[in-house]
């Protein structure tokens, strides 16, 4: 079979996969209505390309919070990455850093950040925190991500609780019993392992997560940390002017995955608002829905400056492990520059809101 696409590796990931993890991974919440959301809204825009511009010379680099990569796509935090294929995490974050792309690790990583930090010494990488009940486990994670390199910590602000996914509750799921959440030991390294006839991910998160956070917890984390803040899960103006004024050097629109709350627009739909509120103060980023090179600069074109994935790199990562991943990375990355070029677009800068509208601009006529 000949993987010239995402579609093609996810058609080919989804037939590898057991179903209890293919589940986990490509599920959303209830009826997934929001996880259809997140590509149709991007298919409803359309790119206004404009001709006879010079576009001999291209370049896709960009310039995020002091970070050089080579180009505006990176990959988004995904938990448990070992039981899409045995290296996990460590691959993924391998293929980012020959590709010249920001990897960032989940909280509920299958590898610690020390092995991530081992892997790839060099290459840029943040570090996705969930604040626990047990505020001295958090600081913990902070530190050890200081220590080991990482460069920024990526809160994530829409998870006191896990939404209802469904498939998850009708396959009992639990980690399988060779895997653990590296990051601690004890209880909360295994207790994911277990059910008690429902989701074991969603026992987990609702004894673990600390249910209470207010905005005052974001400005204890920003005086903490050494590091600058990122507030993820943003989908209000009024929200990313909240993270802004808590002390955040960034705010990433998403709706994780679509994977909280049913219902919610597609990030794609919130970016606008949220990068008229912040986006003259700190970069505005957005994961969610992005499946081809044109997608990443709809969103460019909408104001965000870096677009994380998440599905397409496990898509990867289940069918050729980091080989799979890199090839994931260079087809985002090809089929961008080929956009870019043909849409008149020699840089990352000269994207801007006039390359796109919706498609009612069309329907009118």
């Amino acid at each position: 079979m000949d993987l010239a696409s995402i579609d093609d590796y996810k058609e080919k990931a989804w037939s590898l996969l057991p179903k209890a993890h293919l589940d986990y991974y490509r599920s959303g919440a209830g009826n997934e209505y929001s996880l259809r959301l997140n590509k149709t809204a991007l298919n409803r825009i359309r790119i206004r390309p404009k001709y006879m511009r010079d576009v001999s010379k291209r370049s896709t680099k960009v310039n995020i919070l002091g970070l050089d990569l080579e180009m505006p796509v990176a990959i988004a935090p995904t938990a448990m990455q070992r039981m899409a294929h045995p290296e996990g995490e460590v691959a993924n974050a391998r293929a980012a850093a020959s590709a010249g792309v920001l990897f960032t690790q989940s909280t509920l990583s299958t590898s610690s950040i020390e092995e991530i930090a081992l892997a790839t010494p060099e290459s840029p990488k943040w570090f996705q925190l969930y604040i626990y009940r047990d505020r001295d486990i958090t600081k913990n994670l902070i530190r050890r991500a200081e220590t080991n390199g990482f460069k920024a910590i990526v809160l994530t602000v829409d998870s006191p609780l896990f939404g209802h996914r469904r498939a998850d509750i009708r396959n009992r799921f639990t980690l399988p019993s060779h895997l653990r959440m590296a990051n601690f030991v004890g209880e909360k390294a295994t207790q994911i392992q277990n059910s008690s006839g429902g989701s074991g991910l969603m026992e987990y998160v609702n004894k673990q997560f600390d249910v209470s956070l207010r905005w005052e917890d974001l400005k204890w984390l920003v005086k903490f940390t050494k590091l600058p803040v990122i507030a993820k899960g943003i989908l209000t103006a009024e929200d990313a002017t909240a993270a802004v004024n808590c002390g955040c050097k960034g705010v990433i629109v998403s709706n994780h995955g679509a994977r909280q709350n049913d219902g919610v627009p597609a990030s794609i739909e919130a970016l606008p608002e949220i990068v008229a509120a912040v986006g003259q103060r700190v970069p505005v980023m957005m994961d969610g829905g992005i499946n081809q090179g044109t997608d990443v600069f709809k969103a460019l074109a909408l104001g965000a400056k870096l677009v994380f994935i998440g599905r397409p790199a496990i898509w990867g990562l289940a069918v050729d492990g980091e080989k799979g991943v890199q090839n994931i990375l260079r087809i985002l990355k090809d089929e961008l520059d080929v956009c870019m070029a043909i849409t008149g677009c020699s840089k990352i800068s000269d994207i801007n809101r006039t390359f796109v509208v919706h498609e009612s601009f069309y329907s009118k006529l």
